[in-house]
């Protein structure tokens, strides 16, 4: 089985990854994780993007393809795979299909986590993590036992910085400008299988599962 997952920031796009991940045993082929590995093991396209990002610049398209097309190499991905933070772009889309039109593959489904604008506000602007032991709280919907203070090592918990709703904004309009066109994209190939996580992640899971079995994946 070959995925794609797409979700907004806040979404609860991680968690629905996470769970199909483990029940399908496929590899988590994340593209921050890419980069951090390449980087980290110093390789040739790790060196390159690095280049980049000392830079301030961003990573180009053409970097961040190869580093994808190396990572789907790898033994893990025999089983099937799930594929988070790429394609972003059309662009993207378009080199995704050629890398594995040479293996005589394709993807099987494009998984779409859906939520309200404003309950992803809501649940982010809520979210507080400890700078000590780095435990994460909701002051709505699983607060600390003692307000303000982590139950693990008693530090005080605080909202990050990208936690707010002005950033969170800008992440969402950011999100929406780039991946409106992605989800038209493979809407017209019929591989769009919709979660809503509006009421329950639980809820999300079975109606990914349903859409996928429909399709004869599982």
């Amino acid at each position: 089985m070959r995925l794609i997952i797409l979700g907004a920031p806040g979404s609860g796009k991680g968690t629905a990854c996470a769970v199909l991940k483990d029940t399908y045993g496929l590899a988590h082929i994340s593209t921050g994780d890419i980069f951090r590995e390449n980087i980290k093991n110093g390789t040739p396209l790790g060196q390159e993007a690095k280049t980049y990002i000392d830079a301030g610049a961003l990573v180009p398209d053409s970097v961040t393809i190869r580093m994808v097309e190396d990572r789907l190499t790898k033994d893990d991905c025999s089983k099937g795979f799930i594929l988070d933070g790429f394609p972003r772009t059309i662009a993207q889309a378009e080199a995704l299909d050629e890398i594995l039109s040479k293996k005589d593959e394709a993807i099987d489904a494009v998984i779409s986590v859906v939520t309200d604008d404003e309950l992803i506000m809501d649940r982010v602007t809520t979210r507080r993590v400890c700078p000590s032991c780095g435990a994460s709280y909701n002051v709505k919907y699983m607060p600390p036992k003692v307000e303000g203070k982590c139950d693990a090592c008693g530090a005080d918990i605080i909202q990050r910085s990208d936690d707010t709703a002005e950033t969170v904004q800008k992440r969402l309009d950011t999100y929406y400008e780039n991946t409106k066109p992605l989800i038209d994209f493979y809407a017209g190939r019929g591989l769009i299988v919709e979660g809503n996580n509006n009421v329950d992640p639980d809820q999300c899971i079975s109606e990914i599962k349903s859409g996928l079995e429909a399709r004869g994946l599982n």
